[in-house]
């Protein structure tokens, strides 16, 4: 993207190399934390950053992320014109993922994070959900960053502990506060003239394909273009690797101005 003269600009978010808890999965800071960095890139990029247009591309937490960046875009940063939305696996229906990915090591790992965090910003008792057992092996993972592969599997030995204790109801949506923050970070559809670039691995365990697809399909209902790209044979960690050249010419051709294509009814 820099050798096509591209500016770019990555946020940290909150609470990753500062004080303070990180708002993880909470979809408005994300939004905020990403708006705010394409306005200190404009601040920064000189004479070429003086364009209003600008594109999102998120994977995963980063997918969450550029979907409320295009909920809050015209609300938060008035400022500032959003031409496209790209996304690859997504983090969308909260309540379904967290359930589903619970059979995966993986997928405890991500809502124990969830939980750790949410306790922290929404002040929601996290003793109420989770065995205290649990407890300390929750705290060991929210403290360890994930920057790669390698972090992956170190983070397989304490992951494994969950195995052994970790929920301590059968559904997370059932409680209150928990079920009513799950709604909330929640991505809604985006509104209908912001073109959206979904990408998602077939062979994804932890953001299942079935419930990208699913909102996909809420996107096209409520009339945005949508352009899927189901990549065959690849999994969570590298689906965003993989959809970039796609996403990169589909994001050039939104900077272009040329109509946003849309897949919305095939399979």
């Amino acid at each position: 993207m820099l050798e096509g003269g591209y500016v770019v600009a990555a946020t940290d978010y909150p609470g990753l190399g500062t004080p303070g808890a990180h708002p993880y999965l909470v979809g408005d800071s994300e939004g905020r934390a990403v708006l705010d960095s394409v306005r200190a890139a404009r601040q920064l990029a000189g004479p070429g950053g003086t364009t209003r247009a600008f594109a999102v591309w998120g994977h995963s937490q980063g997918g969450q992320a550029a979907l409320f960046t295009g909920l809050l875009a015209r609300r938060y940063a008035p400022d500032l014109t959003l031409v496209g939305v790209a996304a690859a696996a997504p983090a969308t229906e909260l309540a379904t993922l967290m359930m589903a990915d619970l059979d995966t090591s993986g997928g405890k790992n991500l809502t124990a994070m969830t939980l750790w965090s949410w306790s922290r910003v929404y002040g929601a008792s996290i003793t109420k959900v989770v065995t205290p057992a649990a407890l300390p092996v929750i705290n060991e993972l929210a403290n360890d960053c994930i920057e790669t592969i390698f972090d992956v599997l170190e983070r397989r030995r304490p992951s494994r502990e969950l195995d052994r204790s970790f929920l301590a109801v059968n559904n997370l949506a059932d409680r209150q506060p928990w079920r009513g923050l799950l709604a909330r970070n929640t991505p809604g559809t985006l509104p209908r003239d912001i073109p959206i670039f979904l990408a998602q691995g077939s062979t994804d365990t932890l953001v299942l394909p079935r419930v990208t697809q699913d909102y996909r399909a809420r996107l096209c209902q409520a009339g945005s273009r949508v352009e899927f790209d189901l990549v065959p044979g690849v999994g969570h960690l590298f689906v965003a690797r993989d959809a970039a050249p796609a996403a990169i010419e589909w994001i050039g051709e939104r900077f272009a101005g040329a109509p946003a294509p849309s897949n919305c009814g095939q399979e």
